[in-house]
């Protein structure tokens, strides 16, 4: 998917909702233990019942790859099922020397599809530029994160700017606001109008809105740009919503309320798309 589909997709639907496909087998409903594939009967109904609020669906491999072949089987399913048009994010931070990052993208780009993968650049230039090569598909860098220990290191002084400005100013001459996507935490509010001055024009992948405490607001107000240039992630609190029978009903009326506050922030904003 290119960017002009992505801005239009965001149009069409009036929303930049990515959901996060986080599925834990200890945490779905226990009536769909009995199904062959159980995660892949969760996924299935989630996706049935969102799937017209969203724009992006969000798979963090790991919750697929602690279950061997089995949870790999499960994840390709869910891939294959999620309709054409929707973007479609591995979220594996990957980030590893030039050859092993080729091997990696092309796990994740050609064998199973995706869109975009996430990926880790503390290894620099070469680990991340394999996955740029690929044409109509995202690299989204980990710019800014929300969990504690983004003061260990990314928050650290590198001279005269903060460790993750570093990173993200260098990783902007990588690539492109046509490839390359930022990770920015939801719950770094206070940072988020500096970093989309800083990075003006390309997409951020924001997670934690929902059960870490993001407030879809903040996001909006400060991060949005002439194209949206959002993609909020929303996992736990749609995905568990419910825990019955119904538990894809509740699902959709959480995605639903994400839906109808972004419209609202679109319309505020005049957006340009």
């Amino acid at each position: 998917m290119n960017r002009q589909e992505l801005v239009n997709l965001i149009k069409e639907k009036q929303s930049y909702l990515c959901v996060g496909l986080d599925t834990d087998i200890q945490k779905i409903p226990k009536h769909l233990l009995s199904h062959a594939d159980p995660v892949f009967a969760f996924n299935k109904a989630i996706i049935d019942a969102t799937k017209d609020l969203c724009v992006a669906y969000k798979i963090n491999t790991a919750f697929y790859e602690s279950m061997g072949i089995r949870g790999w089987e499960s994840l390709q399913r869910t891939v294959e099922y999620i309709p054409s048009g929707i973007f479609t994010i591995a979220d594996a931070k990957r980030g590893d020397i030039g050859n092993t990052s080729t091997q990696y993208a092309k796990t994740f780009f050609d064998t199973y599809k995706f869109d975009s993968v996430t990926v880790a650049p503390y290894m620099g230039k070469d680990s991340v530029l394999p996955f740029l090569q690929f044409p109509e598909k995202w690299t989204i860098l980990l710019g800014l994160t929300s969990n504690e220990g983004s003061q260990d290191f990314q928050l650290q002084q590198a001279g005269d700017e903060l460790l993750y400005e570093k990173v993200m100013k260098a990783a902007m001459e990588w690539g492109t606001p046509d490839n390359l996507m930022f990770v920015v935490g939801a719950t770094q509010s206070a940072q988020l109008a500096h970093i989309r001055k800083m990075v003006p024009n390309h997409f951020f992948l924001v997670p934690g809105v929902g059960a870490q405490g993001g407030s879809l607001q903040e996001i909006s107000t400060h991060a949005m740009n002439k194209d949206c240039g959002l993609l909020v992630n929303a996992s736990r609190a749609i995905i568990y919503a419910g825990n019955g029978e119904d538990f894809a009903v509740d699902a959709r009326n959480a995605a639903l309320q994400y839906q109808q506050e972004m419209a609202t922030y679109l319309n505020q904003a005049a957006v340009s798309l």
